[in-house]
């Protein structure tokens, strides 16, 4: 049966292997990005979050089988800010004025986290800043640091999948289920600036070298299992966070369970 899914960062690396399988699939998927997509859209701005939840609402008035915001940036980002805008404001904005898509067809909604969120050391602060929807705080602190940009990266996805995790009884309410995969290193553009930018080159290269499976994920792996996620499949899974990673949260993290 052909369903509709609207996702944002459909246009590379993950969110083009998910867009790709749900269209093999025969399904129906908008997509909302910076460039080659849908609807054309700046996700690090409210405003830019507002036009895309408008034009969406246009093209599936019926309502939303599913919902993928998957727009992310990564350490080679600047300024730092452009992090936390897009991957938490961002995907959380969009989800939120989503839901009332969402519940017309009980649909699925599926968070794009990462196993560097709890894994790595956190700044209370830009968290607390995070959770209390405080951009320009959260802005300020990331671009005063040396090491802003990684901060704002994992604390971005562990921030989001916070959120996600505290919003499940409220999804679930209205009959949506909410889950998050959280991928380890895989081979993406994203990946690929980040092995580039010398602030960050050596921990990439050292973190895809510790990797239990002996090499980086695919974004076919990532899409698989948000593709199990969405489906009927997966029909009582609420507020899960699923490790694509290669064993690496494992490895690292073998008794936080």
């Amino acid at each position: 049966m052909n369903k509709t899914y609207a996702m944002t960062g459909g246009a590379t690396g993950i969110g083009a292997a998910i867009k790709t399988q749900l269209r093999e699939l025969g399904h129906t998927v908008i997509v909302v990005d910076i460039k080659s997509a849908d609807i054309i859209a700046d996700l690090s701005t409210e405003e830019g979050c507002t036009a895309a939840v408008k034009q969406v609402e246009q093209l599936a008035p019926d309502g939303l089988d599913g919902f993928i915001p998957c727009a992310g940036l990564g350490p080679a980002a600047r300024p730092a800010s452009l992090v936390t805008d897009v991957n938490y404001f961002g995907a959380k904005l969009t989800t939120i004025a989503l839901q009332p898509l969402l519940a017309k067809k009980k649909g699925a909604v599926v968070m794009i986290s990462s196993n560097s969120a709890p894994m790595a050391q956190h700044d209370e602060e830009l968290l607390q800043a995070l959770a209390a929807d405080d951009r320009d705080g959260a802005s300020q602190l990331v671009n005063a640091r040396a090491n802003g940009v990684q901060d704002a990266y994992a604390g971005s996805k562990l921030a989001l999948t916070r959120w996600m995790r505290a919003s499940t009884p409220e999804f679930a309410g209205l009959g949506i289920r909410i889950n998050a995969v959280a991928p380890g290193i895989t081979t993406t553009p994203l990946t690929d600036a980040a092995k580039q930018d010398e602030n960050v080159a050596k921990a990439m290269a050292d973190f895809a070298a510790a990797v239990p499976s002996g090499r980086e994920g695919t974004p076919s792996e990532i899409a698989d299992a948000v593709l199990f996620l969405l489906s009927e499949q997966a029909s009582f899974c609420f507020g899960c966070v699923f490790f694509v990673d290669g064993g690496s949260d494992a490895l690292l993290r073998p008794n936080d369970f």
